[in-house]
């Protein structure tokens, strides 16, 4: 697990989560692109394979302190499929393919139908990585994400074309997907998240009562 936090370097006691997942074929670049998103420069390595690689990173959405967790496929999508966990709890999805291998952009429609079958109504951004390499390509016309009608970014892992702006829409998503879904697990997590915001507060109200009351009696 990779920790980043936002240019403000501070730590957060209490915020927000959200989980965005990468989707893809393999060698795509999902993971290149979140370390171009999280980290100062671009380091062309290979990162080891596990189950999953999780990223993590802390920001501010609209005021409020947000903890974005980036889970990476780290190898499992050459077995065709991901384990269903790798969905559980998604609240936005990056969907990525190579401009420069038309069988990733082909292979959208069978990610899609996957992700749909988990996470029925999450948002979902579609990626054409790897621009880079021929940039006339941002004059051609892709219709799978206009027939869904998905938010589309032409972008480069490589000199950050359009990354940035890829990450923030898919993290202000995620927010305003957990905030409103009206799936029941959804709702009873957040619920049990308002839970426990009252419960620190309280806690922290008590405790200063507490002290004050000590203070009186000395």
């Amino acid at each position: 697990m990779v920790n980043h936090e936002d240019e403000t370097g501070e730590k957060k006691n209490t915020d927000r989560s959200v989980k965005v997942i990468c989707l893809g074929d393999s060698a795509v670049g999902k993971s290149k692109l979140v370390e171009r998103f999280l980290m100062d420069g671009y380091k062309p390595q290979q990162l080891s394979t596990y189950a999953l690689t999780l990223f993590q990173y802390k920001t501010l959405v609209d005021g409020t302190d947000v903890r974005v967790d980036f889970w990476d496929t780290a190898g499992q999508e050459r077995f065709s499929s991901m384990h269903p966990s790798y969905y559980h709890q998604a609240h936005s999805c990056l969907l990525v393919f190579d401009i420069t291998r038309k069988v990733t952009y082909k292979n959208l429609a069978k990610w899609y139908k996957e992700l749909r079958d988990y996470r029925e109504n999450i948002p979902c951004i579609v990626i054409a990585n790897k621009i880079d390499v021929d940039y006339n390509v941002t004059q051609k016309s892709f219709n799978f994400p206009k027939k869904h009608g998905l938010p589309f970014y032409f972008v480069s892992a490589s000199d950050g074309t359009n990354v940035v702006k890829a990450f923030k829409e898919a993290i202000a998503l995620a927010v305003k997907y957990k905030e409103n879904s009206t799936d029941f697990v959804d709702e009873v997590l957040r619920e049990l998240e308002n839970f426990d915001d009252l419960n620190l507060n309280q806690d922290g109200f008590d405790s200063d009562k507490k002290s004050s009351d000590e203070e009186g009696k000395t």
